[in-house]
């Protein structure tokens, strides 16, 4: 058996404890770090808008004048996704 150590991907802390469970049934974690901007997270998401590198490409889009339906079609992403981002 091989435990991997799960990382807080804002703050990289490893000092995590187990919140709960998803619809999904994926495994939700808690960063245990005060300092850190973000208190939960999953570790592999279902849906692609949900990633944190897609949130960041729909910003760079909007700055850059890209419509809420070229960059859904960019991202493969819903529309939808794209207005709440």
């Amino acid at each position: 058996m091989v435990l991997e150590p799960v990382l807080c991907p804002i703050c990289k802390s490893s000092h995590m404890v187990k919140h709960g469970k998803t619809a999904e049934g994926k495994q939700g974690y808690r960063c245990c770090n005060q300092d850190c901007s973000r208190h939960s997270f999953i570790l592999e998401y279902s849906y692609r808008g949900y990633l944190p590198n897609i949130k960041q490409q729909i910003s760079d889009m909007a700055m850059n004048g890209s419509g809420i339906r070229d960059a859904a079609r960019v991202l493969k992403i819903s529309p939808t996704t794209v207005i709440e981002a």
